[in-house]
C-alpha cells in the first residue's frame, strides 16, 4: 500500500512517540508492585498518585476521585452497576438514552433482567437529548441518569451542563460517558454536576489497556473489583503501571495541545464536510452541524452499502468505519443513526470518518476525490439507484 491515511481515530489513535517514552521505564527498569512495602516498589504509588492528580487537574476534580480502569467499557460498567447495588434501597429507575455506547445499553438490558427499570431517551434529529423529556421521565425511584458526553458514531456534543443541573435539582446521580470527548473538548465536572464520568487511553494517544471512573466524593459506589486493597479497595489488581503512567503522560499532552489541535481538526472536518455535501449527491450529514467533536465527520449515501464503500476506500489506502468499532462486523445497521430518524436503506450506507492532528488539507482532498469517485462506482451498480433516476425521467 502505497498510501495510508488513518481516519478512524474514534475506533483508537496511534500512541504518541512521547507517551511511548514515559511507559518504557515502567516495564524494564521500574517494574516493583506498587503495594509491595520496599522501596524500589513503592515509588511506583507515588508515580501512580501523581498521574491521579494530572488527571484530576484537567477535570476540576481531585486526585483521589479518579480510579483506574482497564478502559472505558470497565468504567461505564462500574458506574451504573455499582451505582445501582448501592442505591437500590433509594429506587429502582435509571434514565439514559437510546443513543449510547453498547457498554452502557447492554449493561442497562442486564440490570434490567435484575428488576431495575430503565427509560431510554429519545434524541432529535442531530442526536441531542431533549431537555423536556428527561425531566418527564423522572420518577421518585429514579437513581441515576447516563448520558454520553458526545456520541461516538456522529460525533453530537450533548446539553451536558443542562442535564447535570437537572440531575442535581432532583437529588439524582449523574454520569457521562466521556470516551470520545475527553480529551477533546475542556471539561469541568463542578460546572457540570457530573458525579462519575468515564474515560479511555488510547482515544487520545494513550495506550490501550488502562481507563479511569471519576467518582464525585462523597458518592456512595461499591467496590467493582474484589480481591486486594487497590484503588481504595474499590478496584482489586495490581495496578497497570506502565499504562498508568502513559494515561497520564496521553492527559497532559492532550490538555496542553487542545486548542490548536482541536482548532485544526475543526477546520479540515469542516473542509470536508462541506467538499462532501457540495459534490456528491443524495448524501446528508448525521449529528448536530456546529455542536460536534472537532474531529467527526459522519455521512450517509442513499443506494449504497457501507461495506462496500469502506473495502474500496481501504484498497486506496483511506481508513474509516460505518460506525462504532465495537459492533463492526454486524449486519445491522447503527442503533443510533435508527434513533435520529434514518430509515434502514440510507442508515447502511454510512461513512464515519475521525480526523487527528497529522491529517492534511492535500489528505482530505485525496479522501473526497476518492470518495467522488467509489461512491459513483457503487451506484452504477445499484438496482435501487437505477429505479430512482427512472423515476426522476418520468
Amino acid at each position: 500500500m502505497e498510501r495510508l491515511i488513518y481516519l478512524d481515530n474514534a475506533a483508537t489513535t496511534k500512541t504518541a512517540p512521547e507517551v511511548v517514552e514515559a511507559m518504557l521505564p515502567y516495564f524494564t527498569e521500574r517494574y516493583g508492585n506498587p503495594s509491595s512495602v520496599y522501596g524500589f516498589a513503592a515509588a511506583n504509588k507515588e508515580v501512580i498518585s501523581q498521574q491521579r492528580d494530572v488527571i484530576a487537574q484537567v477535570l476540576g476534580a481531585k486526585g483521589n476521585e479518579i480510579y483506574f480502569t482497564a478502559g472505558g467499557s470497565e468504567a461505564d460498567n462500574w458506574a451504573l452497576k455499582a451505582t445501582a447495588e448501592a442505591y437500590e434501597g433509594k429506587g429502582n429507575h435509571i434514565i439514559t438514552t437510546k443513543i449510547e455506547h453498547h457498554a452502557i445499553l447492554h449493561t442497562c438490558e442486564y440490570l434490567e433482567k435484575k428488576g431495575f427499570e430503565v427509560t431510554y431517551l429519545d434524541v432529535d434529529e442531530d442526536g441531542v437529548v431533549k431537555l423536556d423529556e428527561l425531566k418527564a421521565a423522572i420518577r421518585p425511584t429514579t437513581i441515576l441518569i447516563s448520558v454520553m458526553y458526545a456520541n461516538n458514531e456522529i460525533g453530537t456534543i450533548q446539553p451536558i451542563r443542562e442535564i447535570g443541573e437537572i440531575a442535581h435539582e432532583h437529588g439524582i446521580l449523574f454520569h457521562t460517558d466521556a470516551v470520545q470527548a475527553f480529551g477533546q473538548v475542556p471539561i469541568h465536572v463542578d460546572e457540570c454536576h457530573i458525579d462519575m464520568l468515564s474515560a479511555s487511553g488510547h482515544k487520545l494517544n494513550g495506550p490501550k489497556g488502562i481507563g479511569f471512573l471519576y467518582i464525585r466524593t462523597g458518592v456512595k459506589i461499591r467496590s467493582f473489583v474484589h480481591g486486594g486493597g487497590q484503588e481504595r479497595k474499590r478496584r482489586a489488581g495490581t495496578e497497570n503501571v506502565p499504562g498508568i503512567v502513559g494515561l497520564g503522560a496521553a492527559v497532559k499532552r492532550a490538555a496542553d495541545t487542545m486548542a490548536e489541535r482541536t482548532g485544526k481538526e475543526t477546520e479540515l472536518r469542516d473542509y470536508l464536510i462541506n467538499r462532501v455535501l457540495d459534490e456528491i449527491p443524495h448524501c446528508r450529514l448525521n449529528g448536530h452541524r456546529t455542536k460536534r467533536l472537532p474531529n467527526n465527520a459522519n455521512f450517509s449515501f442513499r443506494f449504497i452499502e457501507g461495506e462496500s464503500l469502506l473495502i474500496k476506500l481501504d484498497m486506496k489506502g483511506i481508513c474509516g468505519s460505518s460506525g462504532s468499532a465495537c459492533t463492526s462486523g454486524s449486519l445491522d445497521p447503527s442503533h443510533v443513526l435508527l434513533a435520529i430518524g434514518l430509515p434502514h436503506e440510507i442508515a447502511h450506507g454510512s461513512l464515519r470518518l475521525t480526523l487527528n492532528e497529522e491529517i492534511t488539507k492535500e489528505d482530505i482532498d485525496y479522501v473526497v476525490d476518492s470518495l467522488k469517485e467509489i461512491v459513483g462506482h457503487l451506484r452504477e451498480m445499484s438496482p435501487l439507484y437505477e429505479d430512482f433516476i427512472n423515476k426522476q425521467k418520468k
